[in-house]
């Protein structure tokens, strides 16, 4: 009894102020300024956005500044240029992930299957198109490769004797999709390859042992277990991929026509082309929804797929 009453009086009262000091730490005062600079940084060039998106701001008109609501908005959607934007977006994007998901599980597989002497070396070339700058990889493929004179493929139509083909004038948005396919392949090559590291061999083995082949091997082991990288690479890549703006802008420069025109490139000739801010405001805030959109989809889906998996 003795004992208890001196456990009972060591043991500190019940404080609200004892538990508000403790529950506001030190660390909170050491992140607070990155934090604050973080949302600064972010707000305020969307503030700025929305501001010059509700009002009439041309530069050819300096003094005409007046406050139109979402008059820039509707302008922008029923634009000619908006669907044609909006659906090579779409195509862009997906023909890209089609290419670099199936391409980067095929490629992968290959090589994580065979033993072959300079093999790290074909791994570093396969990724090295990854860390080349969008710029410079696009004016390789116009100049050395899609040039209807001087080109790889304009030799080869020539050898056969076809007649050489202007691709970026007469097939541009599937020239663009090639550029860019050929960038992001060595990412979707990098991330899955380094998955199949993870793969458990002892699986692999005794299914070899229970008599499946490697197509039943790749079919039933390898891709369930690539399930949640190739999540993460669409995830990624769809992000990125909606703000596709300098392999066009270097090649195409969005034509001929509208053939070749994304949203970004979009946002960028109403910009800095027609000098209307106003209205490139109201679709980089266009933009800016469809890819949270986007973005919030595939969270979702990669969140599933890992309930899933646990």
């Amino acid at each position: 009894m003795a004992i208890s009453t001196v456990e009972n009086r060591t043991q500190p009262a019940d404080n609200p102020a004892g538990r508000k000091r403790r529950a506001i730490k030190p660390g909170w005062f050491l992140v607070s300024p990155s934090v604050i600079l973080l949302l600064v940084w972010m707000i305020v060039p969307l503030g700025m956005t929305v501001y010059f998106s509700l009002i009439r701001y041309n530069l050819l008109y300096p003094g005409e500044n007046d406050f139109v609501g979402l008059e820039n908005f509707e302008y922008f959607v029923t634009d000619a240029a908006f669907l044609s934007g909006a659906g090579n977006t779409l195509l862009l994007v997906g023909s890209v992930l089609l290419i670099s998901v199936v391409f980067g599980v095929l490629i992968s597989a290959l090589l994580e299957a065979s033993e072959f002497f300079g093999r790290g070396i074909v791994r570093v070339l396969l990724i090295s198109p990854f860390f080349i700058m969008p710029t410079v990889s696009a004016l390789l493929w116009k100049n050395l490769i899609f040039h209807p004179v001087s080109g790889i493929l304009a030799a080869v139509w020539q050898f056969f004797g076809a007649q050489p083909v202007d691709w970026l004038a007469h097939h541009p948005l599937f020239s663009i999709i090639l550029i860019v396919s050929w960038q992001w392949l060595p990412f979707a090559i990098l991330i899955l390859m380094t998955a199949m590291q993870s793969l458990d061999q002892e699986q692999k083995e005794a299914a070899r042992l229970d008599g499946a082949g490697p197509l039943a091997i790749f079919w039933h082991l390898t891709l369930p277990h690539l399930a949640r990288p190739i999540a993460v690479v669409v995830m990624i890549e769809t992000i990125f991929l909606l703000s596709v703006f300098a392999e066009i802008y270097t090649t195409t420069g969005g034509g001929p026509g509208y053939e070749s025109t994304n949203l970004a490139y979009l946002i960028y000739t109403q910009a800095l082309l027609q000098f209307d801010v106003g209205m490139a405001s109201a679709g980089g805030l266009i933009a800016v929804v469809i890819a949270n959109i986007a973005a919030i989809v595939l969270i979702r889906m990669i969140g599933k797929n890992l309930t899933d998996k646990q």
